[in-house]
């Protein structure tokens, strides 16, 4: 039994030692970390406690050419709170309710029911976002433990959609994704800040006075050429043409094409880029430098460049066309929009004939027409300052077939871009002198220092500037009245251009339907604008591009002009020149009772010499200019004067000279002379196509239009 007691007295003090060990173990720890190692792991606490975390820097804006803020940043500010931190009181929690209520629309009850609705485990209850700027300085000034106030920067784009393919837009991140916004997404970002912040034990971050920090930099800015005034008329007139016309899309470019600065670029449908991911996908895709399209008849440049300084065509060569519009080649048959009759060069490109301009492109070797192509652009990149930009398609000779030539002669079997088409264009007005198109002027920093500004860089030149002159005076005829983009015409202001029309082939097939086009220059003397419209099919008959791109181009070169003081002071001297009165009217070979009939009704003042019944001459000749206060004077014979056939073919007759004439006297000349009349307008005839004099084959078409004489003319009488 003592050996027992003995035995459980000895555990007992082993037990008892071990439990007073603990204590002294604890102790001499103590001592350990707080005297003998305490600094050096205070200094090691110190340090893994110490955090960094980056200050954003603010993206750059974007101004147009004048300086207008095109894309800048907000701030958006937000609230939460965290409802669990100690020390927030009831009555707290209640003013900052009521001080969100004072500035939203919102009741101070609402924000309070959130509060109360949030996770009984939630630390971070959302309040507002965009919340007012009143609201959120009024909660700072309150300084309530547990509030917790944050900025955020959003891009915002002043005018909304306007020239949205052009600026881009950003992600939630503040990256630039399209556009410009993308394209110097590096100049704008800037550079990030750091802050040297503590970071406590359940991970929050807290500042402290004295710590370091590095300040952001501020993006660069970019000012861009995009004229504001000339884009929000470049996309009023393109969505206005569309809805018009009914067409899928539309695209529009204006250039100067002394520099290649691009002043505006358009498409319609459009978005607003500071809600650009509500919409269709789509309608953010720049076409005008992302779409390849076969051009049409806007391709016939080529082809006119090339045979004139290659010298394998005339301006007084004729090139008869078939009666029926319509040729055979390598068993492919090419047609022209109507029967066109006998046709110098120059209206070849007037009246932009297929039939006539593949025959002038088959003199030339496919090597030298694919230079020329070349040499204006197509098949390479223009290199404008935009991502995304496709290089269209050019096929190289050796993967012609036999009716490649003269298929691309007239803008098939090529893909370009329309942003190409302006380019080349650009340069044809430029004196040959092409120059690469470019959107931002220069780079400045947040002082408005130049950082980087742009050069006026010369791609090459694309022909003699010789060459191009000569054509010059035939694409001015091509917005004149017997003309094919006659709808494009702008009173007081002389434009050059090229109507483009061009089945669509889809799925291997040309369709019934259509890309149309005009790209035209002004003013034709000196230019400085270039401005393209393609359309996407548009609805109309007919669907060419003079009657559905022309009339675009027309409003738009018309309000272009109204801004530009000098091209402005041009369109009213013009129209302060004496104003033609009158043209006097053919009127040999009709009698003296019918010439009189006329005159009288035109009430144009004349006067005979001679005698007999018949006009066998006059002064002033036809197709002059009259004044109100001239007098025809009329030769009399007593023998009628016919037309001089001799030497015509069998079946041809001479055209006559209707100018001046009344649409119903010119109608019974010409089926007189056995062709077919089209009659456009009413009243007196101030063109005709053909041209009179020439020879052509009875039975085709001769082109009248007619128009009232103005009332202030009548009146004056």
């Amino acid at each position: 039994m003592q050996e027992e007691q003995s035995g459980i007295l000895n555990r007992m003090f082993v037990i008892f030692g071990l439990v007073l060990l603990v204590p002294c173990a604890i102790g001499m720890q103590l001592v350990r970390l707080n005297f003998l190692e305490g600094s050096a792991l205070r200094e090691l606490w110190s340090e893994q406690a110490i955090d960094y975390i980056s200050i954003p820097a603010q993206r750059g804006n974007i101004y147009d050419e004048d300086g207008s803020l095109l894309a800048t940043n907000s701030v958006a500010y937000k609230i939460a709170i965290d409802p669990k931190v100690s020390g927030l009181t009831q009555t707290q929690i209640q003013q900052v309710c009521d001080t969100l209520g004072k500035y939203s629309y919102k009741s101070p009850g609402q924000y309070l029911q959130k509060i109360k609705g949030a996770p009984s485990r939630s630390r971070y209850v959302v309040l507002g976002t965009n919340v007012k700027a009143q609201a959120y300085e009024a909660l700072r000034q309150l300084d309530i433990r547990g509030v917790i106030l944050e900025e955020e920067y959003e891009r915002r784009y002043s005018f909304g959609s306007l020239a949205a393919h052009v600026l881009g837009f950003v992600n939630h991140e503040i990256t630039g994704m399209t556009g410009l916004e993308h394209q110097y997404n590096e100049e704008l970002n800037g550079e990030d800040g750091v802050q040297q912040v503590r970071r406590g034990r359940n991970g929050r971050i807290y500042a402290y006075v004295g710590a370091p920090k590095k300040q952001p930099r501020r993006g660069y800015s970019l000012y861009t050429t995009i004229d504001s005034h000339i884009q929000a008329i470049v996309e009023e007139e393109l969505k206005a043409g569309i809805q018009r016309t009914d067409a899928n899309y539309g695209t529009a470019i204006v250039m100067d094409p002394k520099t290649g600065a691009i002043k505006a670029l358009a498409n319609h449908p459009t978005y607003d880029p500071n809600n650009s991911a509500s919409l269709n996908a789509s309608n953010r895709r720049n076409f005008a430098i992302s779409d390849m399209i076969e051009p049409g008849s806007t391709f016939k440049l080529v082809t006119a460049i090339a045979a004139v300084e290659q010298e394998k065509v005339d301006f007084r060569e004729q090139f008869e066309t078939p009666d029926d519009g319509k040729v055979k080649i390598h068993g492919q048959w090419m047609r022209d929009h109507d029967p066109l009759g006998t046709l110098t060069f120059s209206e070849v490109i007037e009246q932009s004939s297929n039939v006539a301009t593949s025959e002038i492109a088959m003199r030339l070797s496919r090597d030298t027409f694919y230079q020329y192509a070349r040499n204006l652009g197509f098949g390479t990149p223009t290199n404008v300052d935009l991502p995304n930009e496709e290089t269209g398609r050019l096929p190289k000779p050796y993967e012609w077939s036999k009716v490649t030539l003269p298929w691309m002669s007239i803008g098939y079997e090529v893909q370009v871009t329309p942003i190409q088409l302006a380019q080349a264009y650009a340069a044809f007005a430029n004196g040959g002198r092409m120059m690469r198109p470019y959107l931002v002027e220069k780079v400045v920093d947040s002082e408005d220092n130049t950082i980087w500004e742009q050069e006026n860089i010369i791609v090459r030149q694309i022909a003699e500037k010789g060459t191009l002159e000569k054509l010059y005076p035939s694409f001015q005829k091509v917005v004149s009245d017997s003309g094919t983009a006659h709808k494009a015409q702008v009173e007081g202001l002389a434009v050059a251009g090229k109507t483009g029309t061009a089945q669509k082939l889809i799925n291997g097939r040309y369709t019934n339907e259509y890309r149309s086009s005009f790209v035209g220059f002004f003013p034709a003397d000196d230019p400085k604008y270039v401005a393209l419209i393609v359309l996407d099919e548009p609805d109309t008959y007919p669907p060419y591009g003079g009657w559905t791109a022309g009339p675009i181009f027309r409003q738009t070169a018309k309000r272009i002009a109204g801004l530009d003081n000098e091209i402005e002071k041009q369109i009213i001297e013009q129209g302060a020149k004496k104003d033609v009165w009158a043209y006097a009217p053919d009127l040999r070979g009709l009698s003296r009772q019918e010439a009189a009939s006329l005159l009288r009704k035109q009430s144009i003042s004349h006067s005979f010499q001679g005698d007999g019944d018949w006009i066998t001459g006059q002064q002033p000749t036809p197709g002059d200019t009259l004044e109100a206060s001239d007098n025809i004077m009329l030769e009399l014979s007593g023998q009628q004067v016919t037309a001089d056939t001799t030497g015509l073919p069998e079946d041809y007759s001479i055209i006559p000279d209707v100018g001046g004439l009344s649409m119903r006297k010119a109608a019974q000349l010409i089926a007189g002379r056995g062709f077919d009349i089209k009659m456009i307008g009413s009243g007196t005839v101030y063109s005709q196509f053909p041209r009179p004099g020439d020879q052509m084959k009875k039975g085709r078409t001769i082109t009248i239009r007619g128009k009232s004489k103005a009332l202030k003319t009548l009146v004056s009488k």
